[in-house]
């Protein structure tokens, strides 16, 4: 699979930590202790979820 880009919002959390969603996949939320964590969780799960797409496809 290639690699594009997407768009994140990542905003720091009242109690700690950073959360990183994005309008262009549905469904992609990550939680991490610092935004580089949040971002390599965020790569992560935007990679788990477009493949899981392919499969449906």
């Amino acid at each position: 699979m290639a690699e594009s880009c997407v768009t994140l919002h990542v905003q720091r959390l009242p109690e700690g930590g950073y959360l990183a969603t994005s309008e262009a996949i549905q469904g992609l939320v990550a939680q991490g202790r610092t935004v580089s964590e949040t971002l390599e969780i965020a790569r992560d799960v935007a990679r788990r979820l477009l493949e899981g797409q392919q499969e449906r496809s």
